[in-house]
């Protein structure tokens, strides 16, 4: 599967006619601006997207529409990079390396798409039951290999991928460490493995300050 980036998205009005080169320009700082909002947790309005996209809250208005629009475009390219990365996974001759290598890929993507998918109003759908096929056929596909633990399910493994990524930065007064989502997904993936472990990426955990 190709992802199809949301700019064009945005910009496929049926006519076929190519855009002016600002124009395309303009949408595509809105969608980065869009997904950092997203992704760092902050306000998804249009105030704020187009605060952080550098322009006009009129340039917003007349290039997206309103604030669903942009969101709607945004979550379907951030749906089809994580299905997209399912198949690039399948696609690897290694099938652990395949899952673990979807598997960080999710976690880092995962918590920006459920942020613009509440902000829609949970408007995923159907698109939940791709996710699920292609996390389903990875684990099952390491299993059969022998290279992951066979006693766990493929829906207990979507569980430990969330709980890896849903972790706030900070816990009983302690701040995360680098790359600390990195680091409790290498744990469960440890727990996933066989036979042998891998080293853990980033820093642990400090007092905050």
């Amino acid at each position: 599967m190709t992802a199809v980036p949301a700019v064009d998205r945005l910009l496929d009005d049926g006519s076929g006619r190519r855009p002016r080169a600002d124009a395309r320009r303009n949408l595509e700082r809105l969608v980065v601006a869009a997904r950092q909002a997203a992704a760092e947790g902050g306000e998804i309005t249009a105030h704020e997207i187009a605060r952080r996209a550098g322009v006009g809250i009129g340039t917003f208005y007349r290039r997206v529409g309103s604030p669903e629009v942009l969101l709607k475009a945004v979550l379907g390219e951030v749906l089809e990079e994580i299905v997209a990365k399912g198949d690039e996974g399948m696609a690897d001759p290694d099938p652990w390396a395949g899952f673990a290598t979807f598997a960080l890929s999710y976690i880092r993507l995962r918590n920006e798409l459920c942020d613009v998918n509440k902000r829609l109003g949970d408007v995923l759908d159907h698109s939940r039951a791709e996710l699920r096929d292609r996390i389903q056929a990875l684990v099952e596909r390491a299993q059969r290999a022998g290279v992951m633990r066979a006693d766990v399910t493929w829906e207990d493994v979507a569980f430990l991928m969330v709980a890896a990524s849903s972790t706030g930065p900070h816990t009983l007064g302690l701040q995360a460490g680098a790359r600390q989502w990195d680091r409790n997904l290498q744990v469960v993936l440890d727990g996933l493995r066989t036979p042998d472990p891998g080293p853990l990426p980033g820093e642990p955990p400090a007092l905050a300050p």
